[in-house]
């Protein structure tokens, strides 16, 4: 229960990669809130997560609107743990892609982490403690066709967790991010990464959602103290290629 005390923000909390982060987050002793646009789906997995006794919270959150950031700050308040995971992630080829989803998607994905971290962290410097976590992507570092405004945000993520880390970490305040590769949701199945997957040099070249949120664990817990400025790829090997 090594996170005893602390309060964390999963933001895009309630499927997926961010729900599975949630309950490791509970099961280390954490007061956990998530976020999320449907508010049926949220409130139904902060009652699944919390499961015996955990203590979980959902607040919708449309991380598109600058309005809705400002109220998700207001109401978690004080976090010592923050992880950016909500995102948007239509996909097409360059010469298909208009202006209106790709906006649509650096609003989501960028802008919305940007001004939640620049509300959020502020309460964590003056503590002079606390963990940001950012969900990038495999193609942040690489090229995959279809994939250029998606991966445009989630290297703009990278750069981010370099420029927060050299801001915040003086003042204790560590910030990492994690690049997934093909992930296999239990509902879905592969996603658009599953073409990649057979050139990665794992054998098992596709993760669980659950395996992603290990990592993004250790990037929050204390076991990560020495740890700030880095991207943690947990892709199967493709940075190695």
């Amino acid at each position: 229960m090594e996170l005893e005390g602390h309060v964390a923000l999963v933001a895009g909390g309630s499927a997926g990669i961010g729900a599975h982060v949630a309950r490791l987050l509970v099961r280390e002793g954490a007061q956990v809130i998530i976020s999320g646009r449907n508010t049926e789906q949220g409130k139904r997995a902060a009652a699944e997560i919390a499961g015996n006794g955990g203590d979980v919270r959902f607040i919708a959150a449309d991380l598109g609107d600058l309005d809705s950031i400002q109220n998700l700050a207001d109401q978690a308040g004080e976090v010592d743990i923050l992880v950016n995971n909500a995102a948007g992630s239509p996909t097409g080829l360059t010469a298909d892609q208009d202006v209106t989803s790709f906006q649509n998607m650096f609003d989501t994905n960028v802008r919305a982490t940007y001004f939640l971290t620049e509300l959020l962290a502020p309460a964590m410097l003056a503590k002079g403690r606390g963990s940001i976590v950012n969900v990038a992507a495999m193609g942040a570092s690489m090229g995959v066709a279809g994939a250029s405004g998606y991966s445009a945000t989630r290297a703009a993520l990278m750069s981010l967790t370099s420029t927060w880390a050299a801001e915040f970490s003086p003042q204790g305040v560590r910030v990492n991010s994690v690049a997934p590769g093909p992930i296999r949701s239990e509902s879905a199945g592969v996603g658009w990464g599953e073409d990649l997957a057979g050139n990665l040099p794992e054998r098992e070249h596709t993760a669980r959602a659950r395996e992603i949120a290990e990592a993004i664990l250790f990037l929050a817990s204390p076991r990560a103290r020495y740890v700030t400025g880095s991207t943690l790829a947990v892709d199967s090997g493709a940075a190695a290629t």
